[in-house]
């Protein structure tokens, strides 16, 4: 699959992304936000990092790129889309996906491995994954909330558990609703988390030596 990794001014995790996609046998190239032709590509990824500094809000200015709008334009057209960390924040205050992502609610950033529970396994990026997943986070920014609790459990897709694989108080890294870690559009095609799985694709930087991130990303190398 042919797949577009955007670099905004301010993204950090790019090439990482495409290294864990070509992992998985991915066809994956950096693209920058200004260069982005959504007719050459069967996917997009939006990865990690600080567009255009977080100013006013993290991905707010990112989101109303000329870049956006070749990435709605392949959304609507079924193409993937992933955002990770940054990229879901955009992806959010884009309009691509719905709720907000707000200041963790201890006003840090956190930074530690966690793990996350598939809740769905409908999507395209699910369908094949184990259930539970051990992959890293990093942000100061990832408390998701949604005004409506029926939509976000719909919309849910990974969920912060604890060793027991249960959403406890005590595994919300940052205070999100419902201990949601990602979400996807109603479609499915779009979906946004905070977890890198490109950080936890390589067993020499993986705690327990998993690849648990490459459950996510396989569906780009098909």
């Amino acid at each position: 699959m042919r797949t577009a990794v955007i670099k905004f001014p301010g993204t950090t995790c790019e090439l990482d992304v495409v290294k864990a996609l070509k992992e998985v046998g991915a066809q994956a190239e950096v693209v920058k936000f200004n260069s982005l032709d959504p007719d050459r590509y069967e996917a997009v990824v939006i990865p990690g990092g600080f567009s255009f500094g977080d100013y006013l809000r993290a991905g707010a200015i990112a989101a109303n790129s000329e870049a956006m709008k070749g990435v709605r334009e392949m959304a609507n057209e079924g193409k993937l889309v992933l955002g990770i960390c940054n990229g879901f924040q955009i992806l959010v205050e884009s309009g691509l996906l719905r709720g907000a992502l707000l200041p963790n609610i201890n006003l840090r950033f956190v930074t530690r491995w966690v793990r996350i529970r598939v809740r769905r396994k409908d999507t395209p990026f699910t369908g094949e994954s184990k259930d539970v997943l051990f992959m890293p986070i990093a942000h100061a920014e990832g408390r998701y909330f949604l005004d409506d609790e029926e939509m976000a459990s719909r919309l849910a897709v990974f969920q912060y558990v604890d060793e027991r694989g249960e959403p406890s108080p005590q595994a919300n890294p940052n205070g999100s609703l419902m201990n949601i870690a990602g979400i996807t559009n109603e479609a499915g095609n779009v979906l946004g988390l905070m977890p890198h799985p490109e950080r936890a694709s390589f067993s020499s930087i993986s705690p327990d030596g998993s690849r648990d991130g490459l459950e996510i990303l396989r569906v780009f190398g098909k």
